[in-house]
């Protein structure tokens, strides 16, 4: 089995999203998994996305030192949870994707 993916969660205001969309562009940044989601639809504030990179270790570094100043990295607590939920909504979308596919 391989060993899981380094990840983390960022707390970025909605009103940097201009300069966390050119983070995310990064040539090494953008080939790492992303995810997008407004926080209040998760449970946190309005007036925050909840970004989760995930990939490589220096793609998550390289994600680190440009969402410096933009976003703020969740305390692991909180990023556990969150990344639950990223991947729990992942899942329900995959298997979501299965029933389309297999009925008929």
């Amino acid at each position: 089995m391989a060993p899981p993916m380094p990840w983390t969660v960022y707390a970025v205001p909605t009103d940097r999203r201009t300069d966390l969309d050119a983070a995310l562009r990064d040539d090494l940044v953008s080939r790492q998994s992303q995810k997008v989601r407004d926080a209040a639809a998760l449970g946190g504030p309005a007036d925050r996305l909840y970004v989760l990179v995930e990939g490589t270790p220096e793609g998550v570094a390289r994600a680190a030192e440009l969402l410096r100043g933009i976003g703020e990295p969740l305390p692991p607590a909180d990023g556990d949870r969150l990344h639950a939920k990223f991947k729990e909504e992942e899942e329900s979308a995959s298997a979501g994707m299965g029933l389309f596919f297999t009925e008929g």
